[in-house]
């Protein structure tokens, strides 16, 4: 499950990047589905911490209350304990450092587990040394991997008001500039079989003039998968090409069209293409995925995005799903119904590499800017909040 995160702190603070983190570490240290809690607090919390239960009034940087009595791998029960951080004091320390707050966190949160794990540098220089080199090691693994996910920004909106208005635009890829000068990590489209918002001039300059990642979004037709090899995108995304022209692509029945999926992952992989296909966040769903030789999933988030704020299934379920994908050795994208309420919660999610949204980032910039649209969703799925 991921990490359980709280902060009494007055003042923003990445919380998805702490439970990102946190999960990362988790399967690093083999013990991926343990309960963590991390509460972030001021100083003068922790010293009041400190004061009732270790007798010591003042602040220190972390403080880790073990519950490994409670691991029991043959019952399922795995409670690690909880890490209490004053960002104060980790603020004064990366300072000193001269790192920035979410380094000084990160290497706090590691400290913490490691006390949660037994280690203990109290107890003389050799526990010390051991403890410091296994906080490297985690730090290590911690860097290695992307902490934070990447954000693609869909454009098929763009070409949708353009060729709603039979002009030449709004143009699409001007658009993939200012996104991609605003921090974007990717540039996706979907190009359809009728040619309904984009078109072929889009992709073929798009696949020209992208600088970060280039995504291209086809249903596994004959037509699509050439025109997909001549362009030669960074990846092929595979999805359903619903009849109806008032509904968007969706996803495939992997298990349905396997042998068919096989052989156009096999085709696009021929000429040098990354595969990746829209699944519904079903086990055996995702396990066809697989089998078709995919190199990556992207897990359709409708109903997600459709469910009320407290119905926690729809989450559970991706996050349940992203954790199978990414131990089969598939890389997890996620989309659809993504928008500025909803898509914090699950950035969080540390099994997710990247996410696809167009629809809202689009509606927020006819009022605010293109620019401004994209750094405020960038914010959020960084950060977990708008700057």
């Amino acid at each position: 499950m991921p990490a359980l995160i709280s902060s009494t702190y007055p003042g923003p603070l990445s919380l998805p990047r702490l439970v990102r983190v946190a999960g990362i570490l988790l399967r690093a240290i083999g013990r991926p589905d343990a309960e963590l809690s991390i509460l972030l607090v001021d100083d003068a919390e922790i010293s009041h911490i400190n004061e009732v239960w270790l007798k010591r009034p003042y602040p220190t940087n972390v403080i880790s209350f073990g519950q490994q009595e409670a691991y029991s791998p043959e019952s399922g029960l795995d409670l690690l304990g909880d890490i209490v951080i004053s960002v104060d004091t980790a603020r004064r320390e990366a300072a000193d450092a001269g790192m920035n707050l979410e380094q000084r966190l990160d290497a706090l949160l590691v400290h913490g587990l490691l006390h949660l794990l037994g280690e203990d540098h109290e107890l003389g220089p050799a526990e010390a040394e051991r403890m410091a080199r296994k906080e490297q090691a985690l730090l290590d693994i911690l860097y290695r991997e992307k902490v934070m996910a990447d954000l693609c920004i869909n454009l098929d909106h763009v070409a949708a008001i353009r060729e709603a208005m039979g002009t030449t635009e709004p143009d699409p890829v001007i658009a993939a500039g200012i996104a991609e000068l605003a921090g974007v990590d990717g540039i996706v489209v979907h190009l359809w079989s009728d040619r309904r918002h984009i078109q072929d001039r889009d992709v073929r300059l798009l696949s020209q003039t992208v600088k970060t990642r280039f995504i291209l979004e086809v249903a596994a037709t004959e037509e699509m998968l050439k025109i997909a090899s001549e362009i030669g995108p960074d990846m092929v995304t595979l999805v359903l090409e619903p009849t109806d022209r008032s509904e968007t692509g969706g996803q495939l029945n992997v298990l349905g069209l396997e042998d068919h999926l096989t052989t156009s992952v096999s085709w696009l992989h021929d000429a040098g293409i990354a595969v990746g296909l829209s699944v519904d966040p079903e086990q055996a769903q995702i396990e066809a995925a697989k089998r078709t030789g995919a190199d990556c999933i992207e897990i359709y988030t409708g109903r997600y995005a459709d469910a009320h704020s407290t119905d926690n299934k729809e989450f559970e379920d991706i996050v349940a799903m992203a954790r199978l994908a990414a131990d089969m050795d598939l890389q997890v994208y996620a989309g659809h119904g993504l928008d500025y309420r909803n898509t914090a919660r699950i950035a969080a999610v540390s099994d997710i590499a990247g996410f696809s949204i167009g629809r809202s980032i689009m509606a927020r910039a006819v009022i605010v800017g293109m620019k401004t649209a994209v750094k405020e969703m960038l914010s959020l799925v960084k950060k977990g909040y708008i700057e």
